[in-house]
C-alpha cells in the first residue's frame, strides 16, 4: 500500500466484468473518477436476442488486458500509484465475473496491493456518492435487468433487503415485453421512447401484493400484455404499440413509486437512492422526481453513464471496504449468488 501522504486520496483501480460490459475505472475517495473506460457487447449479442454467457466470457478475454492499459494511460497513472485493485467478485455471470476475478488477483499480486471484493448492487447503489454525499439512512430502489430491490441503508455499507421481485426483474419484464411488441434486444429503452411519446393508454393492472408488503411482481403484468396481443391477433385486430408500452410502463412505475415512497416514510429514509440500468428510463426518473418533489423528499439518480454497469461504481463501493480494512485474499472466488446483506461492511 502506498505511504499515507496527507492530503493524497485513497486511489482504486476497480473491475467490473459481471455480465456484458467490460470496465475499468480509477477513482478517489469512492467520490471522484478519474478514468472510467467501458466496453460493451451490445451489438455482438443483439444477434442472438440476450446475453450468451460463453460469448460475453470471450469479449471480456479479449477485451480485459486492453481496457486496463487504456485507461491507466489516460489516467497518466501506473499500477505503483494505486492504493487497492477491487473487483465486482458477485452476483452476475460466473464465466465473466471470473475473467475480472483473474485480471484483478494478477494486478494485486503482481504491484503488492491489496485486493477488494466488490458486490455488484453495492456498486449500482453507491453510483449515487459519484454524484452526491449520501445521506442516512438512505433508501435505494434498485432496478435493473436482474434486480427489483428495496434496499435500506441504515449507515454507510450497511444494507437491508426490505423488499424484492418475487419473479421477473423490472428489466427482465420490459425486455420479455419489447419482445413480444418485436422489437431487438435490448427492449427496454425501445418500450421506454413508445411510452413517453404516446397519448394513448391501454390499461393493464397493477400487482400490489399484500398490503404492508413492499415486494414487486411482474410476471403477471407481462402476462397481461402478451393477453392484449393474442386476443387482439384472434379478433383480428390492430393493438396499437405506444399505447400498450405505455400502459406497461404506468403499471410498472405506479407500483414502483408507491412502493418506495412508502417505505422512505416508515423506514424514515433523509433520501432515495435510484440505482441500476433501468433507472436510465426516462419514464421512472420523471415520475420519481415529481413525486419526491412533491413530498419534500431528497432523491439522488446517477447520469445514464453510471447507471449501467461500469467500474467506477466498483471503485465507490470499494471504498467503503479500503476504510474498514475489509480485503480479500488471493483465495477469492467468483460468487454469481453473493448476497449483498453478508456483503455489508463491518
Amino acid at each position: 500500500m502506498n505511504e499515507n501522504v496527507p492530503g493524497r486520496p485513497c486511489r482504486i483501480l476497480a473491475i467490473e466484468t459481471s455480465c456484458d460490459e467490460t470496465s475499468v475505472a480509477v477513482v478517489d475517495d469512492g467520490r471522484k473518477v478519474l478514468v472510467n473506460q467501458v466496453s460493451s457487447q451490445i451489438e455482438t449479442h443483439r444477434q442472438f436476442g440476450g446475453v450468451v454467457p460463453e460469448v460475453a466470457s470471450r469479449k471480456h478475454v479479449e477485451s480485459i488486458t486492453r481496457i486496463i492499459e487504456s485507461s491507466l494511460g489516460e489516467a497518466g497513472l501506473g499500477l505503483r500509484d494505486m492504493d487497492a485493485i477491487a473487483v465486482t467478485q458477485g452476483p452476475g455471470l460466473i464465466g465473466a465475473l471470473l475473467i475480472g476475478v483473474v485480471a484483478a488477483k494478477t494486478l494485486a499480486l503482481a504491484a503488492g496491493k491489496p485486493l477488494i471484493a466488490v458486490h455488484h448492487i453495492a456498486g449500482h447503489i453507491y453510483a449515487n456518492q459519484l454524484v452526491q454525499p449520501l445521506a442516512y439512512p438512505a433508501l435505494a430502489l434498485v432496478v435493473s435487468g436482474g434486480h427489483t430491490e428495496l434496499v435500506l441503508l441504515e449507515r454507510p455499507g450497511r444494507f437491508r433487503i426490505i423488499g424484492q421481485t418475487r419473479d421477473d426483474a423490472v428489466g427482465e419484464a420490459y425486455d420479455k415485453v419489447a419482445r413480444a411488441l418485436g422489437f431487438p434486444y435490448p427492449g427496454g429503452p425501445h418500450v421506454d421512447r413508445l411510452a413517453v411519446e404516446s397519448a394513448q393508454t391501454v390499461p393493464l393492472p397493477r400487482a400490489w401484493l399484500e398490503p404492508d408488503s413492499y415486494d414487486f411482481s411482474f410476471s403477471g403484468l407481462k402476462s397481461a400484455v402478451l393477453a392484449v396481443l393474442n386476443t387482439a391477433k384472434m379478433k383480428g385486430e390492430a393493438v396499437d404499440p405506444a399505447a400498450l408500452a405505455r400502459g406497461f410502463q404506468e403499471s410498472v412505475i405506479d407500483v414502483l413509486v408507491e412502493k418506495s415512497m412508502r417505505a422512505v416514510k416508515a423506514f424514515g429514509a433523509k433520501q432515495l437512492l435510484l440505482c441500476g440500468g433501468v433507472a436510465a428510463n426516462k419514464g421512472l426518473r420523471s415520475a420519481l422526481s415529481a413525486r419526491c418533489e412533491a413530498e419534500g423528499v431528497p432523491l439522488a439518480i446517477p447520469p445514464h453513464a453510471l447507471c449501467t454497469d461500469n467500474a467506477a461504481m466498483i471503485g465507490a463501493a470499494a471504498y467503503l471496504k479500503f476504510q474498514t480494512g475489509e480485503f480479500a485474499g488471493l483465495d477469492m472466488v467468483a460468487d454469481p449468488g453473493l448476497s449483498l446483506e453478508a456483503w455489508s461492511v463491518e
